[in-house]
């Protein structure tokens, strides 16, 4: 295969098309006349892009491992730096992608893609100690999705019987997922477990504020599910051995890109389910391994807007989501018009259109591109 140069990148803020407090940023990569895209980003990861983004300019964007290894060893060690490595990462494989003519997911895998892919809502806004939140519960269920989760956060005076009763009244009709936001204390985690029906939850996800396995030593009785805060700093499969939860909502942006991804399914065997907030390549994830990726995350309450800023929106359907027919990973912003141009040849360097046609934004490698 020949190589697929990276030579440049740029940034695309789509702010006047978004609501108040979405997430609005996207960043491309370029070789020749082919783009790749990632986005929306939040803030902090785009600014973390900015500064990590030069070190893709003259990387094969087809050696995914060798340009992963890069990033990872350039990136800040903190949060924003693992979702920075993992936008950049994924805007490459959809530059590959794009470049073969293939969904990102064909890249994935040499078997048959899941074209119709099983998802679950989330609505965590709608905290299920909240008294509207029983006719939302049923509402959602009705739509189809292979089950539901809310939120069941620690209160003032709350305690683990309490929020027990709270679950028990709502998961009447089918069992529910259920998010503790990292907010459950020890003790209220070991009277939740005393008290708790384990066939009424789907799952009981990060209760504790970390991932270390004594926060839940007192849960092992109840299905559990971690895994959207793992980032590039984590051992993936420690932490799995550690907690031996039923589910791995991994973040696939967060953790480090679909690279990273790729590489924790080989090392685990635990069941995952792609955390929404990364909808687009939990996607191609899913359709490229549905036999360990069993259901994708559509949240509620944030999704419809977020899909309305790409080019090829996903939109439910009875409680499915469908790969998007474009090729690449679907994460091409619906306004761009000066930085998609089609490639006419995937893997020969085309012309360069002349300066005065270029768009005046592109950042070369020549450029100072760090943030003051």
């Amino acid at each position: 295969m020949r190589h697929l140069v990276i030579d440049s990148f740029d940034f695309a803020d789509l702010a006047d098309q978004a609501g108040p407090g979405d997430d609005t940023v996207f960043v491309a990569v370029r070789s020749g006349l082919a783009v790749g895209w990632y986005g929306p980003l939040a803030e902090p990861v785009a600014r973390a892009v900015r500064g990590l983004a030069p070190v893709l300019v003259g990387a094969d964007a087809t050696d995914h491992e060798g340009i992963h290894d890069r990033l990872a060893q350039a990136a800040p060690r903190s949060r924003a730096g693992s979702w920075a490595v993992g936008a950049l990462d994924c805007a490459v494989w959809d530059l590959h992608a794009q470049a073969e003519g293939s969904p990102a997911a064909g890249l994935l895998t040499h078997e048959p893609l899941q074209h119709r892919i099983t998802a679950y809502s989330s609505w965590l806004t709608r905290d299920l100690s909240h008294p509207a939140t029983a006719d939302l519960i049923a509402e959602a269920s009705a739509e189809g999705w292979t089950f539901t989760k809310w939120g069941l956060r620690d209160r003032p005076g709350a305690s683990g019987g309490a929020l027990a009763d709270v679950l028990h009244a709502a998961a009447t009709a089918e069992p529910i997922a259920v998010d503790a936001v990292g907010t459950w204390p020890p003790a209220l985690a070991a009277e939740f477990a005393t008290a708790a029906d384990p066939s009424a939850l789907v799952w009981l996800e990060d209760p504790a504020p970390t991932h270390d396995p004594r926060a839940y030593q007192h849960l092992r009785t109840l299905p559990l599910a971690v895994g959207e805060r793992l980032t590039l700093a984590d051992d993936a499969p420690a932490v799995l051995a550690g907690i031996r939860p039923a589910a791995l909502t991994l973040d696939v942006v967060g953790c480090g890109g679909l690279t990273a991804a790729r590489r924790i399914l080989t090392r685990t065997t635990t069941p995952v389910f792609p955390h929404g907030r990364s909808l687009q390549p939990g996607l191609h994830l899913a359709a490229a391994h549905p036999d360990r990726v069993l259901a994708v995350e559509y949240r509620l309450q944030w999704e419809p807007g977020r899909q309305h800023l790409y080019a090829h929106p996903v939109e439910p359907d009875r409680g499915h989501l469908t790969l998007p027919t474009a090729t690449g990973l679907g994460a091409t912003p619906r306004s761009a018009p000066c930085l998609t141009r089609p490639a006419p040849c995937p893997y020969e360097a085309a012309p360069s259109p002349p300066p005065q046609a270029r768009c005046s934004s592109w950042t070369h490698a020549s450029k100072d591109t760090t943030p003051s």
